[in-house]
C-alpha cells in the first residue's frame, strides 16, 4: 500500500461522494465536526473565522484612492439593493445587510453558503464631500464613489526625509 492510497483525494481524484453520501469516513467525520462547531457557536451569535466568503471581513472590499476621490467596491453575491444599508458619517462608510437563508433542495445534508447579517465599516477621513457621495449596484457588486473636497489636497503636508 502506498501513501497515496491513504489520501482521500488528490489531483486526479475527487472526494468519494455518491448521491450526496460521503463514501470516505474521514471526510465524513471532518464535515460532522465542522457542523458541530458551527451549530454550537451559532447559538451564541458568533461565527468561527473562515477563509473567503462568509469569513471575517465579509463582504470582501477594495478601497482605491486618487487625488479626487475614494472608490469602494464590495462583492455581495446573491443580494439585491433592498438587502443593503449604506451610510457615511464622521468619515466612516458603513455597509450593512442581510443575506437570507435559502433552503437547499429536498435531501440537502449541509450547506457551505453564507447567510445572516453582516457589517463592514471603512474609515476614509473627513475630507469627503458627503453631499456628493454616490453608489451603484450591478451584478452583485456595490461601487461607492466618495469625492474629496477641493481643500483636501491643500491640507496635505509633504514631509522631507533626511538620510542622517
Amino acid at each position: 500500500m502506498s501513501v497515496r492510497d491513504l489520501i482521500p483525494w488528490g489531483r486526479d481524484r475527487s472526494p468519494g461522494v455518491r448521491g450526496g453520501e460521503t463514501l470516505d469516513p474521514i471526510l465524513s467525520l471532518h464535515r460532522d465536526v465542522n457542523r458541530l462547531f458551527d451549530d454550537f457557536f451559532g447559538g451564541f451569535g458568533v461565527r468561527l473565522p473562515a477563509a473567503g466568503f462568509g469569513g471575517p471581513g465579509w463582504p470582501q472590499t477594495d478601497v482605491a484612492e486618487t487625488d479626487r476621490e475614494y472608490r469602494v467596491t464590495a462583492e455581495l453575491p446573491g443580494l439585491e439593493e433592498k438587502d443593503i444599508d449604506l451610510t457615511f458619517q464622521d468619515g466612516v462608510l458603513t455597509l450593512k445587510g442581510e443575506k437570507k437563508v435559502e433552503h437547499g433542495g429536498e435531501g440537502a445534508r449541509y450547506s457551505e453558503r453564507y447567510h445572516g447579517r453582516f457589517q463592514r465599516s471603512i474609515s476614509l477621513g473627513p475630507d469627503v464631500e458627503e453631499d456628493k457621495v454616490s453608489a451603484s449596484f450591478r451584478n452583485g457588486v456595490l461601487t461607492v464613489v466618495l469625492p474629496k473636497s477641493p481643500e483636501a489636497e491643500t491640507r496635505v503636508k509633504r514631509i522631507a526625509i533626511n538620510g542622517r
